[in-house]
This record gives C-alpha cells, sequence and structure tokens, in this order.
C-alpha cells in the first residue's frame, strides 16, 4: 500500500505546484513541460531501460540456470551460509536463493550493475516461492531489498569514469569516501531490519562476517593506496571484468563436468530472463513517469530551496546544499540523478567541493523506489510493508555520511 500512496503523491502534489505556478506566477508552458517529460519518461522506461535490461537478463538467467544445475550456487551458498542463515532465518540453509543474492551483492560490490540485476531478480524470484502471501513482502524478501538499495558498491566504475571523462585531476579521489560511505549505509541497512525483524546480530557469526569483511575493505584500501591514479584505475577495470569472465567460465566448465546439457539449459533460463523483462515494464513506466512529474514541474527545487532555508536557520554551513537535487532524486530514479551528478560537476567543476560531493552521494546510495519497482514488482508484490520506510532511513544515514565525509575529505 505503501507504494500505491507515494506513487499518487508525485502526480497529486506535481499537479499542486504546476496549477500554482501557472495561476501565481503565469508560467503558461508549465503543463506541456510536464505532459512531453511524462511521454519521454515513458519512451526512456521501455527504449532505454526495460529493452536493453531484456538482452542483459536473458543472458545472465541462462548463464546462472547452468550454475545453478552444475551446483556452484549451492555451493557458494555452503560457504557463506552461517553469515546469511542469521540475516535471512526464514530462507533454508541450501536453498538457491542464498547463492542468487551472493551473486547479486558481489556484482554490486563491482560495480556490475548489469550483471547484477539478473542475479537479483532471479533471488527475488526464490525468494518469493518461500513467500506465504504472495502480494505482501515477506521478512526475507525485506531484508534484501533494503541491502540492495543500500547501494554496496566497493569500486565506483562510472563515477571515476565520468570523472575522468569531465576532465577531474585526479577521477579516484572519491574512492575512499565513496567506500566509507557505502559501507555505512549497509551496516545501517543490517541493523534497521534486523532490529525490526528481531534478528540476533550481536552473535559470533554476524560479528565475525562484518569484522571480516570490515578488515578485508582496510587491507584492500591498504593495497589500493599504494598503487598511482592509472594503476588504481587499471585495477578497477580489471578486476571487475575478470571475476564476471570468472564466473560465467566456471559456470560453463562445472556444467560439463557433471554433464549438463549447457545450451539447453542455458535456452531454459534466458526464456525466463526475457518474460521478466516483459513483466516488470509497467512497473517501470509507472515509476518514472511519476518522478518526471514531479521534477518537471519544480516541486524537487522548491524542496531544494526549503532545505537551504531550513539549515540556514540552523546556522550551519550551507554549501552543501547545493548538491542536495543529487541526494533526493538518487533514491527516486538512477538515471536522475546521474544527470544531476553530471550537471552539478559541469557547473561547479568536478573537483570542487560539490563536484566531489555529488559523486559521494552517487556512490553512497542507491535507487530505493527503482528497485522497490522492479524486485517486487517483477513478482507481484503489492504490499510493501516498511522496505520502503527501511530502505529511505538508510538513505539518510548515507546522505548524512556522504556530507559528513565531503565536508572532512575535500572542503577548504
Amino acid at each position: 500500500m505503501a507504494l500505491n500512496y507515494i506513487w499518487a503523491a508525485f502526480f497529486v502534489v506535481a499537479f499542486v505546484v504546476a496549477l500554482l505556478k501557472l495561476i501565481f506566477l503565469g508560467d503558461t508552458e508549465i503543463f506541456k513541460l510536464m505532459v512531453e517529460g511524462m511521454f519521454d519518461s515513458a519512451k526512456v522506461a521501455v527504449m532505454d531501460i526495460a529493452l536493453p535490461l531484456a538482452g542483459v537478463m536473458t543472458f545472465f538467467l541462462g548463464i546462472l540456470n547452468i550454475g545453478e544445475k552444475a551446483g556452484a550456487i549451492n555451493f557458494m551458498a555452503r560457504i557463506i551460509g552461517p553469515f546469511f542463515n542469521k540475516l535471512f532465518p526464514e530462507v533454508p540453509k541450501n536453498h538457491p536463493a542464498n547463492g542468487q543474492m551472493i551473486m547479486n551483492f558481489s556484482a554490486n560490490m563491482l560495480g556490475l550493475d548489469n550483471a547484477a540485476t539478473p542475479f537479483g531478480l532471479k533471488a527475488m524470484q526464490s525468494l518469493q516461492e518461500l513467500n506465504p502471501s504472495k502480494d505482501t513482502a515477506s521478512n526475507a524478501q525485506i531484508m534484501f531489498l533494503v541491502l540492495h538499495t543500500s547501494g554496496l558498491t566497493i569500486i565506483p566504475l562510472s563515477i571515476m569514469a565520468q570523472r575522468a571523462i569531465l576532465g577531474a585531476k585526479d577521477p579516484s579521489d572519491i574512492f575512499i569516501p565513496c567506500l566509507i560511505g557505502t559501507y555505512v549505509t549497509t551496516l545501517v541497512s543490517i541493523l534497521i531490519v534486523g532490529s525490526y525483524q528481531r534478528i540476533n546480530l550481536w552473535n559470533r557469526t554476524v560479528i565475525g562476517w562484518l569484522g571480516g569483511i570490515t578488515f578485508a575493505i582496510a587491507l584492500l584500501l591498504w593495497y589500493l593506496s599504494g598503487l598511482s591514479k592509472e594503476g588504481l584505475e587499471t585495477f578497477s577495470k580489471i578486476t571487475g571484468s575478470l571475476i564476471l569472465m570468472s564466473i560465467i567460465v566456471s559456470f560453463l566448465v562445472g556444467g560439463l563436468v557433471r554433464k549438463v546439457n549447457i545450451f539447453d539449459t542455458f535456452i531454459e533460463g534466458a526464456k525466463v530472463g526475457f518474460e521478466t523483462s516483459v513483466k516488470i515494464m509497467p512497473y517501470l513506466i509507472g515509476m518514472l513517469v511519476a518522478i518526471s512529474a514531479f521534477r518537471n514541474a519544480g516541486a524537487m527545487s522548491y524542496l531544494i530551496d526549503g532545505f537551504k532555508w531550513v539549515v540556514g536557520l540552523m546556522g550551519v554551513n550551507t554549501d552543501f546544499t547545493e548538491a542536495l537535487p543529487v541526494a533526493l532524486m538518487r533514491p527516486l530514479s538512477g538515471s536522475g540523478a546521474r544527470a544531476l551528478m553530471i550537471d552539478s560537476m559541469k557547473q561547479f567543476g568536478p573537483d570542487s567541493f560539490i563536484g566531489r560531493l555529488v559523486c559521494i552521494f552517487q556512490g553512497s546510495t542507491d535507487t530505493t523506489f527503482y528497485i522497490v519497482a522492479l524486485y517486487f514488482g517483477s513478482v507481484g508484490i503489492k504490499n510493501t510493508r516498511y522496505a520502503i520506510v527501511a530502505g529511505l532511513i538508510a538513505d539518510f544515514v548515507g546522505v548524512i555520511a556522504g556530507i559528513l565525509l565531503g565536508y572532512l575529505f575535500f572542503y577548504e
């Protein structure tokens, strides 16, 4: 129900704002701009998102099906099972969903968004099989989705690449702030959902895994700190592509060893990928069109001005408020936030405080509403329960952490 109200609120608020601008400001073009934007967003949802996604999903769900039949997913699930069993007590230890979620999180951490989505959708479908109430999100689905919306990304490839294109002196200088920010957001996500679901997070298994991951990240940072800018970029590019290709090849080899008919198995999984892409198309169109109306009506601009006014009353430095459009757009639309990030770097400069801060926002949070529409929509979930609220709280903490990190690392 929460998604229903939020979706309707986008249109209602956009209409009210546009009507007031027409009456009091004489803006006769506002409704035309909104309608054109809605049509453009509907086109983008299909042509730039759903259709390209269909090809990626068709391939990777085919490969994932081979991995399942070869036993790779169950093997990975057994390794990380103790930790996941604590976070997802409703999911059986050897259920394929565990491995699929691992694959999704692994691809996300490497910044491989296109590869992560098919794994994530497959995981959501597997969790739906365990869901006793098919139109209401289960605890496991909420934990998975909120962790996904925390935007855990170790290597922000796309952000560093965009900074390089715009002429940043050191495109990778936002690497450490982004890593710290996304880790904080993910940790908060676990604490929020775990507390709400009354999961015991203070046991040896969870503490051990979180401590081990923290140590691994620290060790990686120590190694990367000794690399040059060119070395860091090369490491990021090679590592992400190498790991992805290794997954594909290992699944194929495993299938051959287990005497799986790999091509027929691939086709079987690929058909599901295409069907899922068609199924989620209406959900994507509905959400992206609503966001477009809200943005083009000027509601987002008024929201930013309001924040600046409130922050000014508190006597706090307001320099960061120019970057808030990215922070506010990020939970709504990934492409919209990316466009705002690029626009901010062009306006203020990629090496400015604002230019770097918008990159931290982009790397520390994720598109909560888009992910809710995509993942819950793919399995027909209508009652999202507290998933959106928990995701937005984690996003808010990520934004606060991003602001503090921006001031700590880059403010002069």
